[in-house]
This record gives structure tokens, sequence and C-alpha cells, in this order.
């Protein structure tokens, strides 16, 4: 089962060091790693996707409890969250494929960020799914280059809301 795991840490350097190589140590994988500072700027928010069994999870998330830099940590899988992810794409633009690419661009609700003579570059947020099957639509039209990010998440307000009532 995929976990999505929110961690606010201390801002310093070494720590995503740290949390790396508890993954590599024991042999579990990280599927996805976003880090950031957040409102405050000594302490930066990680969202870590990674797979396993409640088990393992359960360790990862006592070993992350432990160290010293871990300010909260949260397993977010089973709480009511907005989950996204970013991509942005560089398609060719031939004369041929310009509408097409513009049509999809529009039908996912993708902006245009750069135009150039042979290229447009696109950028798109939503969930795993609409990334990828932008991704999918897009490469027989010829994608020269992809950045995308992995998961960011958060837990939605009605979440925080129940558990205040």
């Amino acid at each position: 089962m995929r976990h999505t795991i929110s961690i606010l840490v201390d801002n310093e350097p070494g720590v995503l060091s740290r949390i790396a190589g508890l993954f590599s140590a024991r042999g579990f994988n990280i599927e996805s790693l976003n880090v950031a500072e957040t409102t405050e700027p000594d302490t930066s928010r990680i969202t870590l996707v990674t797979s396993g069994d409640d088990w393992i999870i359960d360790q990862i998330i006592k070993r992350f409890n432990n160290m010293v830099d871990v300010i909260k940590l949260r397993d977010l899988t089973r709480l009511i969250r907005v989950k996204r992810e970013m991509v942005l794409v560089k398609v060719e633009a031939t004369q041929e494929t310009r509408a097409e690419i513009l049509r999809t661009a529009d039908i996912f609700r993708a902006k245009v960020v750069d135009v150039g003579p042979k290229s447009y570059t696109l950028e798109l947020t939503g969930d795993k799914d609409k990334v990828s099957a932008f991704i999918d639509l897009l490469t027989p039209l010829g994608i020269n280059e992809i950045a995308r990010t992995g998961t960011v998440a958060m837990i939605r307000e009605a979440q925080i809301t129940k558990r205040r009532s």
C-alpha cells in the first residue's frame, strides 16, 4: 500500500540526508520526495511517498519520531487530504501539432508557460493520474523534456474541523 507521510523538520543541513539514509539502511524505497521551507524559515516540510505494509510504515514512523530534527510527523494516508503533483512538459511544436497541443492543454487546464519557435512548455497541476494521463496524451506529439515533482499533500480543513469538535 502507498503511504503519504508529512514530516515537519528543522531546516538545517543534513536533515534530508539522515532521512534518506534511514530508508536506504533498511532497504525501504522512497517513491516520491518533496522538501520546501514552510512559513517559518527555520522549518521545512517533507512530503514523502513510500510503499509498504503496516509493519514497515510503523517502523519508519518510529525511527523518524526518534530523530532530533523531526518536529512533527503524520501519515496522511487514511486522512482526508489534498494531494497534488506538478509537471512541466516541453513539447515539440510543429505546424501540424500546435493546435492539438493547445487543445490537450485546454482539456487538462494546463498553462502554456513558454513558447519557442519549435516548442511549447506546458505546466499542469493535479493528482498523479491526471498528470500521467496528460503525459500519455502528449507523448505521441513529441515530448522533448519533462520536469515533474513528486506528491505534495495537506490535510483537508474538514479533517481538522472534525478533530476539534
